[in-house]
């Protein structure tokens, strides 16, 4: 017998069946590639929807800011990115922008892989988890990727993201069936990641606890601001540290 997956499942067992779903926004129209063993593989999840509809995205950054001879590019990032929706269109909405899409799944990362490369967006080299010695720049290009074309988007695992990287926009609809303290420690996690004057944006149901997580962050010392509710659903963006890297 087969087993059940869990979306967060590192290594899904669960028997293929590949499909497609469709994404419309109202300023794209995608379909993307989906399988059994990833979340929401019938349909965009609601709340990611919602999401998409409303995020907004980190000003681009000033002239010179990428350092010298680097061009200045805002980075951002795609927790549990499952088959793609948000990389995707943050690649797309954000030209000039680095995407890090980043799941635990490999079959979702097989799945956003794919997805991205189906609307154009150049994909980087492997991400450095020993495969490359090269410095990382604020993007986390190493010396591999800078020698040719400009990474656009990297897909990848939680572990595979350089330490000392640091996300101008983190979005996420996180795996609330973890638990809430297994939650809590993976949102502290990512948020620590944010450069000074960065966000985070989350999205939860209210019956799955977007309220009581809305009262811990702000406990925390990063109090959100409630973007879109719809569906159950809340979109809340919340604020880097004040002691956050620059």
């Amino acid at each position: 017998m087969v087993g059940v997956d869990h979306y967060f499942s590192p290594s899904p067992v669960s028997q293929r069946r590949p499909r497609k779903v469709t994404l419309r926004l109202a300023d794209l129209t995608v379909d993307l590639r989906t399988d059994r063993g990833v979340y929401s593989a019938d349909r965009i999840d609601p709340g990611t929807l919602l999401l998409l509809k409303h995020a907004p995205l980190p000003p681009a950054p000033a002239p010179g800011s990428g350092g010298p001879g680097a061009a200045p590019v805002r980075v951002l990032a795609d927790v549990g990115c499952g088959y793609g929706p948000i990389a995707v269109t943050l690649a797309l909405r954000a030209p000039d922008a680095a995407v890090w899409a980043i799941d635990v799944n490999e079959r979702a990362r097989e799945l956003a892989t794919a997805n991205l490369a189906a609307v154009g967006v150049p994909r980087g080299g492997a991400a450095d988890g020993g495969q490359h010695n090269g410095s990382h720049d604020r993007a986390g290009h190493n010396d591999h990727d800078r020698a040719g074309e400009r990474m656009r988007a990297r897909v990848c695992s939680p572990e595979e993201v350089p330490e000392a990287l640091r996300f101008d926009a983190v979005y996420c609809n996180p795996p609330v069936r973890i638990g809430k303290a297994a939650l809590d420690d993976l949102l502290a996690g990512w948020l620590r990641r944010l450069r000074r004057g960065g966000f985070a944006v989350l999205v939860m149901h209210k019956n799955l606890g977007a309220d009581s997580l809305a009262r811990r962050l702000a406990a925390a010392g990063t109090t959100p601001r409630r973007l879109a509710v719809g569906g159950g659903y809340r979109v809340l963006q919340v604020p880097a540290a004040d002691r956050a890297e620059p």
